[in-house]
């Protein structure tokens, strides 16, 4: 059995995710780091003050076995949202009815498996009545618009397992006989926030992911609590970059994505979007020091395709070298690249006409001396994203090519 690691988002598993699955003999962990703050996860978070359950939900809808007789109804559950335009009576009718057992569907779907409609019962009465104490000690009401309904069960698994957010996600891997397991890289539950080289602050994840702008993000930095939008707009550039350096939080690692890595033959990090996505789980204390530790597993570092967002002026190098920057400081200590990247994978193809590629800028790369792989890895069927076979094929090819010498 090969234990394979992967380091990535919620969106960015959708390509390398189902094909590790398939493989025969591999065990299969994602590494996410859960500090989504938008939307419906914004909502739960702010409500149970618990880290976002979102990027571990869309990771494990991955890996719901198909053969299972309700596959059909588990992934209509993992998709379904309630619409925008929902009324909350009507939201909180079809979970308590379902919860009480005085009707046999949620989302729209009824389950063949008694053991998965009695332990989603229990989950959502959990949800539901201590929503209805935290709306009386908050004298505000909870908004179900767009609200996706797994959130929800997480919640209530969540305040099931005394509030730890790894057993809960565990119960779930179990509860739905997932292919593979989802690990958040910390359970503590912080604040992601961001400023930008000409001192702008994005107060929250969400901003980092939707904000456009062609200015560079100096720094991420993880936060006991929100800041005062208001208030901290009074201070200086450099008041701002004082206080965050100051309030700064060194996570620490999990002990079981510690173990992860620990055991891994194959660590792989994932393309995605840098400063929401992965970075933070970079930041993680322990999680640089594991994975350098580990001296015989093969390190595959996947550097993105096309331009986003938040990073629309990278280069490819500016990758890896800004992954090896937040590694290093999540420990405040230096490390040799070679001993958290082995390979790196460079997409050479451009396929869509209109996508915006990532740069392949050699002269980025003339003091790096580990072995980069420049081919073309862009799916043919979805242009401007990675076709998940060619990749994983190659890491199995390297893999193999490791393991002979």
């Amino acid at each position: 059995m090969l234990n394979v690691v992967v380091l990535n988002g919620g969106r960015g598993a959708g390509a390398l995710i189902p094909p590790l699955l398939n493989q025969p003999g591999f065990q299969v962990t994602s590494v996410v780091n859960a500090y989504d703050d938008g939307k419906s996860t914004g909502e739960i978070r702010r409500f149970f003050e618990m880290l976002g359950p979102s990027d571990i939900r869309k990771v494990q809808e991955l890996m719901l076995p198909t053969n299972d007789p309700d596959f059909a109804s588990n992934l209509k559950l993992f998709k379904h949202r309630f619409s925008i335009n929902c009324l909350r009576d009507e939201a909180l009718e079809e979970i308590s009815k379902f919860a009480s057992g005085d009707s046999d569907y949620i989302a729209g779907s009824a389950f063949t498996s008694d053991h998965i409609t009695s332990n989603l019962r229990t989950l959502l009465s959990e949800f539901l009545q201590c929503l209805r104490t935290i709306e009386k000690l908050k004298e505000k009401k909870f908004n179900f618009s767009d609200c996706a309904i797994m959130n929800c069960i997480y919640a209530g698994a969540f305040l099931r397992f005394g509030r730890n957010i790894e057993q809960a996600n565990l119960f779930i891997e179990r509860l739905f006989r997932l292919r593979g397991t989802v690990i958040s890289t910390s359970n503590e539950n912080k604040h992601l926030v961001a400023l930008r080289e000409n001192g702008e602050m994005l107060y929250s994840e969400a901003e980092i992911v939707e904000l456009r702008s062609n200015v560079r993000i100096e720094r991420i930095y993880l936060l006991d609590r929100e800041l005062n939008r208001q208030s901290f707009e009074k201070l200086t550039t450099n008041e701002k970059r004082y206080y965050l350096n100051r309030h700064h939080c060194y996570v620490t690692i999990s002990p079981s994505v510690k173990l992860a890595l620990q055991q891994a033959n194959i660590i792989i990090y994932s393309a995605g979007t840098q400063h929401s996505s992965l970075y933070p789980s970079y930041l993680t204390t322990g999680l640089a020091e594991t994975i350098a530790r580990n001296k015989s597993a093969l390190k595959v570092f996947i550097t993105n395709i096309g331009a986003d967002y938040e990073t629309p002026m990278y280069k490819a190098s500016d990758y890896i070298y800004g992954a090896h920057r937040y590694m290093e400081l999540s420990g405040e200590r230096k490390y040799d690249m070679e001993d958290l990247f082995s390979v790196i994978l460079i997409n050479q193809s451009k396929l869509k006409a209109d996508e915006t590629y990532v740069e392949y800028d050699e002269k980025g790369f003339q003091d790096l001396e580990i072995t980069r792989i420049i081919d073309n890895f862009e799916s043919a069927i979805s242009p401007g994203k990675h076709d998940g076979e060619k990749v994983i094929g190659k890491i199995i090819e390297l893999f193999e090519l490791k393991s002979s010498l």
